[in-house]
């Protein structure tokens, strides 16, 4: 699937902020190191999700190959990988991927886990029974969001389970107040979904004519507000 010169010059934004100027905030905030206020309700928020789109995957994933995209410091691709699943582990910033690797390698399960730098949407990447794609289209418009999920959905067999940034009013409060930091300190901005139109959309559309919608789980933690959805095959 032809991916469209928005998608693309998204991905670029996106890559330069996480492998340049983010890097060294992203790996405190997926650590155990103090942080400000602010920064630890974006941790509990991140964590929670985390856990929630581990629950929906079996408990045993012996036999299961899964795509981590997006999987930044690799938290949610280590998970799994314990439980026993093949993972692929790809992330546009290959600084986040080596430090990925450099937090799992003592952990006996990473020999399970394939961490490399990249497009998630990449056919070469191969065919998955899940696919978890935890805020990593969060910063795409709607059309753009709705193609990287049919550009996976063709290549699962299963599930797939994503985030997006819900339309609320406080979300769009931090946005604003966002707009006040220099541009070169701000990160790309998140595209805020309606969820009935989302749903409608997927619901709708040809490429994800064999999925349903199957259970959906809002995390708001005051800094942190996504909301996760499960298509299930």
């Amino acid at each position: 699937m032809m991916q469209t010169s928005s998608y693309q010059t998204r991905r670029g934004e996106l890559e330069t902020y996480f492998d340049r100027t983010a890097v060294a905030a992203w790996a405190r905030l997926t650590s155990d190191a103090p942080v400000s206020g602010i920064r630890a309700t974006v941790r509990a928020g991140r964590d929670e999700m985390r856990a929630k789109l581990l629950s929906w995957l079996p408990a045993d994933l012996h036999g299961v190959r899964l795509l981590d995209a997006g999987c930044g410091t690799g938290a949610l691709a280590l998970a799994a990988a314990s439980r026993g699943a093949e993972v692929v582990a790809v992330d546009l910033s290959p600084q986040l991927i080596a430090l990925a690797r450099e937090r799992s390698a003592a952990n006996s399960a990473a020999r399970r886990i394939i961490f490399q730098s990249g497009d998630m949407l990449d056919p070469g990447l191969g065919h998955f029974d899940y696919v978890v794609m935890m805020d990593s289209i969060i910063h795409y418009g709607t059309e753009d969001a709705l193609a990287a999920l049919a550009n996976v959905a063709a290549r699962t067999s299963r599930a797939i389970s994503f985030t997006f940034a819900p339309r609320t009013r406080m979300l769009s409060l931090m946005h604003g107040v966002g707009k006040m930091f220099p541009r070169g300190n701000r990160a790309p901005a998140i595209e805020p979904q309606r969820e009935a139109q989302l749903c409608a959309a997927l619901s709708g559309r040809p490429a994800f004519r064999d999925f349903r919608i199957n259970r959906t789980h809002r995390v708001d933690s005051k800094f942190y507000i996504s909301q996760a959805l499960e298509l299930v095959k």
